[in-house]
């Protein structure tokens, strides 16, 4: 079993070194890049008045729900998911789980908010649905796919980030690891602003 724990953390350091960054024109961006031009679009945005929407289902859906409260708790910005279980129920019962995202984004959504669509696999059809949404409403779009390096979630943001792997734990890893360093930059960079000089 040592040689085993051993392995999966190896592999997983290994698959964080490789995660791949590529803008709306599908052009690679190194990952610093593009973290940076992440935390400059968010600031940017959120400094304007705008929110910040995360979308997720299952693991993801924690990170969404994650993330949101620590963009605004610690980040001070608006953000918000919709992960309520009402919601959720409501929509899919009424319209179908594929409309759960595309309909409250529609109603919510904002021109110039950015909406952050996490799915390991990059192919959910409500994570799709609700990206296609948001780029109608006019938010600017930042993905967080894994698995099949074709997956459609992979193209379809100003930012998209990718996790080369098919194991849900290391892919659903990395994007926390991801959402954590924006935030954490945010937050430090607005610490060394509030620093007297």
């Amino acid at each position: 079993m040592e040689k085993d724990i051993e392995n999966y953390f190896s592999e997983f350091k290994n698959t964080l070194s490789k995660i791949q960054v590529a803008d709306g024109n599908n052009k690679a961006i190194d990952l610093i890049n593009g973290l940076e031009a992440a935390i400059n679009l968010i600031v940017s945005q959120t400094s304007k008045g705008n929110k910040i929407i995360f979308i997720g289902n299952g693991g993801s859906a924690s990170i969404a729900s994650h993330q949101a409260i620590d963009f605004f708790k610690n980040g001070g910005m608006r953000a918000i998911c919709f992960n309520d279980s009402s919601l959720l129920t409501c929509l899919s019962n009424d319209f179908g789980y594929q409309y759960v995202f595309e309909k409250p984004i529609e109603m919510f959504a904002d021109n110039g908010d950015v909406l952050v669509a996490i799915s390991s696999s990059g192919k959910s059809e409500n994570i799709v649905r609700g990206v296609d949404a948001g780029r109608k409403t006019g938010c600017h779009i930042i993905t967080m796919s894994g698995f099949k390096p074709n997956n459609p979630l992979r193209s379809k943001g100003k930012l998209n980030f990718y996790v080369p792997s098919d194991s849900y734990g290391y892919v659903e890893i990395a994007h926390l690891i991801l959402c954590h360093s924006m935030v954490d930059m945010i937050v430090a960079g607005k610490q060394m602003k509030l620093q007297p000089a």
